[in-house]
């Protein structure tokens, strides 16, 4: 018998790494286009106004449009797909986006352009909770944290190559066929997507018991870990949506010309997109209770001290910001899978990105009137206090997630 069971465990841990190398290209490659479509809209905009001259109120609600369509069905995404799976509706939702952009390019004035955005954000809306709940369950157990962070990392990726490219291809053709031509990679991808995405079939009655049994232990005396979950990513997207409002109008405070600004913005995404990677990685490692006390006390931190500092240090600083700022994410969605039964997973991811992006949206509009009131350096105190909340809120976490879910 022993000189069989290597062989023959061999060619399954083959397939199994098969499998996942498959999920993880599908999850990140969708990912990445689905978060290039809806950065997309920017390089749009101006091209929009000038063609159809919409004014900023119009072009306000295209993109309100996209994005308020996108988050809105997440939760019934998650749901459907818990009844015909994945591989269709995250198909499906690609080709959807990719009909949006073709409409979109199609259009002949503001109404068009209404649907098409619609159509696009009802695609993209599929794409967060299916792309992590595949993840989660193609790299089961601690390397869940890590996989989802990659998969974060995908998105940001996306948000630089697609519009890039796109100002690309407005160098050497117009407007109409480039949306069509993105459109319809969108198409290509969704047939890629349903023929690579793996199937997994229904877990064994034993184990789905087990998982029951475990799962009912756990929520006996964790019912309410998710909920504080939620919270917890809720607080800390408002306090990402916050700060990047009012960075702006501090550099300019310092002196910073409007280039500057720019360069201050994109050294916080940089750093973002990084801490996305690394501090997954430092999650898997340290533990997630440990990552949120660390990224969010040096976000606190680091907002405080951005204040007195003189333009040239606060550029320094701008990129550990944004590494503890958009750090924390990858942590917070990792755990996800912790604390829900495989069974709920799409549902939970959709409803934890439905929450965070809501607060996100949700957020400015709140500083916007403290900002108002107490200016922006008090404003930024208010913002850097506020992350705080989350760390005696993880606490409420640690017995839950030392009871990880299979």
């Amino acid at each position: 018998m022993s000189v069989t069971s290597g062989p023959l465990r061999e060619p399954h841990a083959s397939a199994a790494k098969r499998e996942e190398r498959r999920a993880a290209g599908v999850a990140c490659g969708t990912h990445a286009l689905h978060d290039g479509y809806t950065d997309l809209i920017y390089v749009m905009l101006p091209i929009w106004q000038k063609e159809f001259g919409l004014g900023y109120a119009e072009l306000g609600l295209l993109r309100g449009l996209f994005s308020g369509t996108m988050a809105g069905f997440q939760i019934p995404s998650g749901l459907i797909a818990e009844r015909l799976g994945t591989a269709p509706v995250l198909a499906l939702g690609t080709a959807l986006a990719g009909t949006g952009y073709c409409l979109a390019g199609a259009s002949a004035g503001f109404g068009l352009l209404v649907v098409a955005l619609f159509v696009g954000g009802l695609g993209a809306s599929v794409q967060h909770p299916l792309g992590s709940s595949l993840m989660a369950r193609a790299f089961a157990g601690p390397r869940s944290m890590k996989a989802l962070g990659t998969y974060n990392f995908a998105g940001d990726i996306g948000k630089m190559m697609v519009p890039a490219a796109t100002s690309l291809l407005l160098v050497v053709m117009p407007w109409r066929p480039a949306l069509a031509l993105l459109g319809g990679l969108g198409l290509a991808a969704a047939a890629a997507i349903f023929a690579l995405t793996p199937r997994y079939g229904v877990e064994t009655t034993a184990h789905a018991a087990q998982q029951h049994a475990t799962g009912t232990a756990a929520g006996a005396r964790y019912r309410f870990a998710f909920p504080v979950l939620l919270s917890i990513g809720m607080l800390d997207s408002a306090t990402r949506m916050g700060f990047l409002l009012f960075l702006p109008f501090l550099l300019t405070a310092k002196g910073a010309t409007l280039q500057t600004v720019g360069l201050g913005l994109t050294l916080v995404f940089a750093g973002g997109a990084a801490g996305k990677l690394v501090c997954a990685f430092i999650g898997a490692r340290i533990g997630a209770i440990a990552t949120v006390w660390l990224t969010e006390g040096l976000t606190a931190v680091a907002i405080a001290a951005l204040l007195p500092l003189r333009l040239d240090a606060a550029l320094l600083l701008l990129p550990v910001i944004g590494l503890a700022l958009n750090g924390t994410s990858s942590v917070l969605y990792g755990s996800v899978p912790d604390l829900v039964r495989p069974e709920r997973r799409a549902r939970a991811f959709s409803v934890f990105y439905t929450g965070t992006i809501g607060a996100g949206a949700v957020a400015p509009a709140i500083y916007g009137v403290l900002g108002d009131a107490l200016g922006v350096p008090a404003t930024l105190v208010v913002v850097a206090a506020t992350v705080l909340l989350t760390l005696p809120l993880s606490l409420v976490l640690k017995p839950a997630l030392a009871l990880r879910l299979p």
